[in-house]
Protein backbone atom coordinates (compact mmCIF):
# COMPACT_ATOMS: atom_id res chain seq x y z
CA UNK A 1 0.00 0.00 0.00
CA UNK A 2 2.68 2.46 1.06
CA UNK A 3 4.53 1.36 -2.10
CA UNK A 4 1.64 2.37 -4.60
CA UNK A 5 1.20 5.78 -2.81
CA UNK A 6 4.60 6.50 -3.12
CA UNK A 7 4.64 5.55 -6.75
CA UNK A 8 1.17 7.54 -6.90
CA UNK A 9 3.23 10.61 -5.66
CA UNK A 10 5.77 10.37 -7.65
CA UNK A 11 3.75 10.03 -10.66
CA UNK A 12 2.13 13.11 -9.95
CA UNK A 13 5.17 15.41 -8.92
CA UNK A 14 6.56 13.82 -12.42
CA UNK A 15 3.26 15.18 -14.14
CA UNK A 16 3.65 18.12 -12.57
CA UNK A 17 7.13 18.99 -13.57
CA UNK A 18 6.50 17.96 -17.34
CA UNK A 19 3.53 20.26 -17.31
CA UNK A 20 5.56 23.11 -15.85
CA UNK A 21 8.55 21.98 -18.34
CA UNK A 22 5.74 21.74 -21.23
CA UNK A 23 4.35 25.85 -20.51
CA UNK A 24 7.69 27.14 -20.36
CA UNK A 25 8.68 25.69 -23.47
CA UNK A 26 5.34 26.90 -24.88
CA UNK A 27 6.29 30.62 -23.87
CA UNK A 28 9.58 30.52 -25.43
CA UNK A 29 8.22 29.85 -28.75
CA UNK A 30 5.57 32.13 -28.63
CA UNK A 31 8.43 34.95 -27.19
CA UNK A 32 10.24 34.03 -30.29
CA UNK A 33 7.47 34.31 -32.58
CA UNK A 34 6.02 37.18 -31.19
CA UNK A 35 9.53 39.04 -30.98
CA UNK A 36 9.78 38.14 -34.76
CA UNK A 37 6.77 39.88 -35.46
CA UNK A 38 7.85 43.07 -33.31
CA UNK A 39 10.86 43.61 -35.19
CA UNK A 40 8.39 43.33 -38.15
CA UNK A 41 5.99 45.82 -37.07
CA UNK A 42 9.09 48.04 -36.46
CA UNK A 43 10.30 48.01 -40.32
CA UNK A 44 13.53 45.95 -38.55
CA UNK A 45 14.28 42.86 -40.70
CA UNK A 46 17.47 42.63 -39.61
CA UNK A 47 16.48 42.05 -36.41
CA UNK A 48 13.62 39.68 -37.97
CA UNK A 49 16.22 38.10 -39.32
CA UNK A 50 17.82 37.19 -35.98
CA UNK A 51 14.85 34.71 -34.70
CA UNK A 52 15.56 32.41 -37.52
CA UNK A 53 17.80 29.61 -37.31
CA UNK A 54 21.66 29.36 -38.40
CA UNK A 55 20.34 27.23 -41.21
CA UNK A 56 18.05 29.45 -42.53
CA UNK A 57 20.30 32.35 -42.25
CA UNK A 58 22.65 30.58 -44.45
CA UNK A 59 19.86 29.66 -46.92
CA UNK A 60 18.69 33.78 -47.32
CA UNK A 61 22.07 34.88 -46.30
CA UNK A 62 21.48 38.71 -46.10
CA UNK A 63 18.17 40.35 -44.48
CA UNK A 64 17.85 41.77 -47.42
CA UNK A 65 16.75 38.67 -49.22
CA UNK A 66 15.02 37.85 -46.20
CA UNK A 67 12.96 40.71 -46.26
CA UNK A 68 12.44 40.51 -50.17
CA UNK A 69 10.97 36.71 -49.42
CA UNK A 70 8.70 37.99 -46.54
CA UNK A 71 7.34 41.17 -48.31
CA UNK A 72 6.13 38.66 -51.23
CA UNK A 73 5.38 35.70 -50.10
CA UNK A 74 4.59 36.37 -46.30
CA UNK A 75 2.87 39.98 -46.19
CA UNK A 76 0.23 38.85 -43.46
CA UNK A 77 2.99 38.92 -40.93
CA UNK A 78 4.99 42.37 -41.58
CA UNK A 79 1.82 44.23 -39.34
CA UNK A 80 -0.61 41.61 -37.83
CA UNK A 81 -3.52 42.99 -36.36
CA UNK A 82 -4.44 39.66 -34.29
CA UNK A 83 -2.05 37.00 -33.22
CA UNK A 84 -3.36 33.73 -31.32
CA UNK A 85 -1.61 30.87 -31.21
CA UNK A 86 -3.27 27.45 -31.62
CA UNK A 87 -2.37 23.85 -31.80
CA UNK A 88 1.48 22.91 -31.33
CA UNK A 89 2.73 19.59 -31.89
CA UNK A 90 6.06 17.92 -31.35
CA UNK A 91 8.36 16.63 -34.80
CA UNK A 92 11.34 14.80 -33.30
CA UNK A 93 13.07 17.32 -31.56
CA UNK A 94 11.37 20.13 -33.11
CA UNK A 95 7.80 21.81 -33.09
CA UNK A 96 5.13 22.97 -35.39
CA UNK A 97 3.68 26.11 -33.68
CA UNK A 98 0.05 27.17 -35.62
CA UNK A 99 -0.34 30.27 -35.73
CA UNK A 100 -3.96 32.78 -36.76
CA UNK A 101 -3.14 36.34 -38.09
CA UNK A 102 -5.54 38.73 -38.83
CA UNK A 103 -4.14 40.72 -41.18
CA UNK A 104 -4.45 44.78 -41.35
CA UNK A 105 -7.68 43.86 -43.93
CA UNK A 106 -9.59 41.46 -41.62
CA UNK A 107 -8.25 38.76 -43.20
CA UNK A 108 -7.63 35.30 -41.28
CA UNK A 109 -4.24 33.38 -42.36
CA UNK A 110 -2.99 30.23 -40.16
CA UNK A 111 0.49 29.71 -40.50
CA UNK A 112 2.46 26.37 -38.98
CA UNK A 113 5.83 27.35 -37.52
CA UNK A 114 8.88 25.03 -37.58
CA UNK A 115 10.22 25.62 -33.81
CA UNK A 116 13.76 24.40 -33.36
CA UNK A 117 16.37 24.97 -30.40
CA UNK A 118 19.48 26.31 -31.15
CA UNK A 119 22.13 27.45 -28.70
CA UNK A 120 20.58 30.85 -29.08
CA UNK A 121 16.97 29.33 -27.66
CA UNK A 122 14.17 28.36 -29.78
CA UNK A 123 14.54 29.77 -33.17
CA UNK A 124 11.98 29.80 -36.83
CA UNK A 125 13.48 27.01 -39.24
CA UNK A 126 10.17 27.43 -41.63
CA UNK A 127 6.96 28.70 -42.22
CA UNK A 128 4.53 27.20 -44.37
CA UNK A 129 0.76 28.99 -44.78
CA UNK A 130 -1.59 26.59 -44.13
CA UNK A 131 -5.30 26.67 -45.61
CA UNK A 132 -7.54 28.94 -44.01
CA UNK A 133 -11.50 28.22 -43.91
CA UNK A 134 -13.98 31.21 -43.52
CA UNK A 135 -10.80 33.57 -44.19
CA UNK A 136 -12.47 36.88 -44.12
CA UNK A 137 -14.18 36.62 -40.77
Amino acid sequence: MRNGILTFCGGLALSALLSFGAAAQQAEIEATINSQFDAFRAGDFAGAFEYATPQLQRFFQTPENFRQMVTSGYPMVQNPAEVRFLDRRAAGSDFYQVVQITDAGGFTHLLAYLMRQTDAGWRIAAVQILDAPGANV
